[in-house]
């Protein structure tokens, strides 16, 4: 039996270069020194090739197996067989032999079978290993890996569409609430208008229904002709009706023959709760004496209730009729008012909104054989009226002198 060694082929080099790039034939018949082949153990019988077979271990090397036939010994060969010594088994197997005088051969070259192993593991989720460029990177999940500035990129473009989306938002707020003070402006000045028209429709209503409101009357006009040429006590005792001196001042005017001034309040008579109580005023010379004569009062007080000003003095006379009765009878066309109520009329800023009506009245009359001057004020003010909303609010006051 044949015994093959575990190292791979045993053949010398010298064997390629003498044609035989195979080797096969001397793997299988030893060459003599003579250069024919040896022979070989008969076919068939114990030991033969065809009862063994040559496989591949764990380790990657050749390990014999016996195909049937006659035990072996360690060697390989069968019971009883050996080689005569150690030259003869290297000449087996190199297939020539070598004369007993010569060297060692040289180490026959050998080829190593390396061990078969498994290929390394691939990671969860990576592709084929094809090269280190064809390497795909993943993530935790086993998806591709995106790239670092990719990563960046996205981050980008989300923030740039939140300021966006912010934008967006801020300029439709900015437009909604343009719109809705727009039409709170609108409606403002809608509702002013509608207001003003309101008055004014209002005040003409009031107008025409003046003429046929009555009021009661609560005071009376004292005759203040009678009062000329008295001293200021005298005309205090005249006066009656809780007649008291509220203030006195000096006049230092050049030209003006009056040089002191008093103001007597008549306390008997009702107080009006805009306008006070009805009030007398003296105007006194360098004698002492009344030269001029005064008097105001709320027209409510006097019977005239909530006339328009324009009624009162056009239709109602209030001014002669109030000078009658403080002793001065005054001609019926003696009082009027200018044509353009913008004359005696204050507006305010809209130009639609009246705040104050007045106007002045004088004239002379002539009292038995005497002539005296005369002078008038009738003020309507609507500031408390604008306020409230309510006409009713106005401040009416009428004056009248009579001078000596």
């Amino acid at each position: 039996m044949v015994k093959k060694s575990t190292n791979g082929q045993n053949r010398r080099p010298e064997a390629d270069a003498d044609g035989n790039a195979m080797g096969l034939t001397e793997a299988f018949h030893p060459i003599a020194s003579d250069g024919f082949t040896t022979a070989m153990p008969p076919m068939g019988g114990a030991g033969s090739v065809e009862e063994e077979r040559i496989v591949a271990g764990p380790e990657g090397t050749f390990e014999e197996v016996d195909l049937g036939g006659e035990p072996v010994d360690d060697e390989g060969l069968a019971a009883g067989e050996s080689f005569g010594n150690e030259a003869a088994f290297e000449d087996f197997y190199a297939g020539r032999p070598l004369p007993d005088d010569e060297a060692a051969p040289a180490p026959l070259p050998t080829i190593t079978h390396a061990a078969t192993t498994k290929p390394a593991s691939k990671a969860k989720g990576e592709g084929p290993r094809h090269g280190r460029h064809a390497h795909a990177a993943t993530d935790g999940d086993g998806k591709p890996a995106v790239p670092e500035y990719m990563r960046k990129s996205r981050r980008m473009r989300r923030i740039l569409i939140v300021v966006i989306i912010v934008l967006v938002l801020l300029l439709a707020a900015v437009a909604y609430f343009g719109v809705q003070l727009f039409e709170a402006g609108n409606s403002t000045g809608v509702q002013q208008a509608q207001s003003t028209e309101q008055e004014q429709e209002a005040i003409q209503q009031e107008e025409a229904n003046d003429a046929s409101t009555e009021t009661a009357k609560t005071t009376t006009v004292p005759n203040l002709v009678g009062l000329l040429n008295l001293t200021q006590d005298e005309a205090v005792e005249k006066l009656q009706h809780g007649a008291q001196v509220s203030s006195t001042r000096e006049v230092n005017e050049e030209g003006n023959p009056i040089k002191s001034e008093a103001r007597v309040a008549l306390t008997a008579e009702p107080a009006d709760s805009r306008t006070g109580t009805p009030t007398v005023y003296l105007g006194l010379n360098e004698e002492g004496r009344v030269i001029q004569a005064g008097y105001s009062a709320s027209t409510t007080a006097l019977g005239y209730g909530s006339l328009s000003f324009a009624d009162a003095v056009n239709n109602e006379d209030i001014i002669q009729k109030t000078l009658a009765e403080a002793g001065l009878s005054v001609p019926e066309d003696a009082v009027a008012l200018p044509e353009d109520s913008a004359a005696y009329t204050t507006f305010d800023t809209d130009g639609k909104t009246r705040t104050k009506e007045y106007c002045s009245f004088n004239g002379t009359v002539d009292v038995e054989g005497v002539e005296h001057t005369w002078s008038a004020v009738l003020s309507y003010d609507y500031s408390m009226a604008n306020a409230s909303g309510n006409l009713a609010d106005t401040v009416r006051t009428i004056f009248v002198y009579i001078n000596a």
